[in-house]
């Protein structure tokens, strides 16, 4: 029988750890457990580890734009502290509503401002994690220019708890803007949407978001949006130079990103054999990325990140693994099946795969945590 564990400290979290890595217990570790859909398949554990209970906000003072916080932190109600103060985390990651600090940033999750403000990688600059052995680890700091021993908290991020559990994050804050517009227009083509974004991308405009929906995802045609924010003065220039397209403001532009952020959780929600397909490429390869895909496709379109919807698993159908979706794209199956399989979430695991397995045998050399998490490669 699965034991359950909620530690409420990053002490606890560590002992707790510690008793079932001195056991060879192998653990499941979460927050609330949100995207159990996604990375790779959770295999079989002995105790399942949850810090849905490590709430606390350790240090917070507005005006240094820092704030240190437990992993297992709601990401909405840091979102609702920080935003009292004019203050945000922009992240913008699926399952906000539900999900953990830890678990945002585990599956290093973001969304439509990544072009602007980075991933979770360019906004934490302080981590305390708990290894296996028990013992916890502090990397970096509370000062947005001390880097020492960052880069180890660093490979928490992304690493879907494979390497240590997230106990504690420590993030630069960004002001609010003042001012908030976007900018949407429909296009007959992948093609004309993409070259103006182009146009725009060249130009002295430096949008926060700039995102591509197919006709399936739109329910209207190749809907390029572009989203802005700073000074009143600032956002009115933006009117000035895309006086063609609808202007969204208000609740009006909320319920729009809130739709866009929160596609994938509803799709697979109403598609219970679905997949998500992320594709990275080239921006002058992302056309023909996403005009071959039948489904919904949205796309960062000014990072060349393409995430492809499937009513049914690739891996179901017996796709091969090049063949997601596109030749010369970068592909990982990001969410499936409860029942997927790992041996093809993640098809190309690149020249660092030797050096992610030796971070793994340093950290974990019993292999206990969240085993097949990553994409089932580790």
């Amino acid at each position: 029988m699965q034991d359950f564990k909620q530690p409420e400290s990053a002490a606890e979290l560590a002992a707790t750890l510690g008793t079932a890595g001195a056991a060879g217990k192998r653990v499941e570790l979460g927050g609330n457990f949100t995207k159990t859909r996604w990375g790779g398949p959770i295999c079989e554990s002995d105790v399942r580890v949850s810090t849905a209970k490590m709430t606390k906000v350790l240090e917070y003072e507005p005006r240094d734009l820092t704030i240190s916080v437990e992993a297992g932190m709601p990401y909405a109600a840091l979102t609702a502290l920080l935003a009292s103060n004019h203050q945000m985390v922009p992240l913008d990651p699926p399952y906000a509503a539900g999900a953990t600090v830890g678990g945002v940033l585990a599956a290093n999750q973001s969304g439509p401002r990544r072009r602007l403000f980075g991933t979770g990688r360019d906004l934490v600059i302080g981590m305390q994690f708990a290894t296996i052995a028990g013992k916890l680890v502090q990397a970096g700091g509370m000062v947005v220019k001390n880097v020492a021993g960052l880069d180890m908290g660093k490979l928490m991020i992304g690493s879907w708890g494979t390497l240590a559990a997230i106990a504690t994050v420590n993030f630069k804050l960004i002001p609010q803007d003042k001012a908030r517009r976007t900018f949407v227009q429909v296009f007959e083509s992948a093609q004309d949407a993409l070259a103006e974004r182009s146009r725009i991308l060249q130009s002295v405009l430096q949008p926060a978001a700039v995102d591509l929906m197919n006709p399936a995802a739109s329910g209207r045609g190749w809907l390029l949006a572009i989203g802005t924010g700073g000074s009143q003065a600032l956002v009115d220039r933006y009117s000035r130079e895309l006086s063609k397209a609808e202007v969204l403001e208000g609740e009006a532009e909320r319920a729009f990103w809130q739709g866009v952020e929160s596609f994938a959780e509803t799709f697979l929600e109403a598609h219970p054999r679905g997949a998500v397909v992320r594709a990275s490429t080239a921006l002058q390869e992302l056309a023909g990325v996403v005009s071959g895909h039948e489904g919904p496709v949205i796309a960062r379109a000014a990072n060349g990140v393409a995430y492809l919807f499937h009513e049914v698993s690739p891996q179901a159908v017996g796709k091969p693994a090049g063949a997601w979706p596109a030749p010369g794209a970068h592909s990982i199956m990001e969410a499936g099946p409860v029942d997927r399989k790992g041996d093809t979430l993640w098809p190309e695991p690149g020249n660092g795969f030797a050096v992610m397995e030796k971070i793994k045998e340093m950290l974990d050399p019993g292999h206990l945590l969240n085993k097949g998490r990553l994409y089932g490669r580790i």
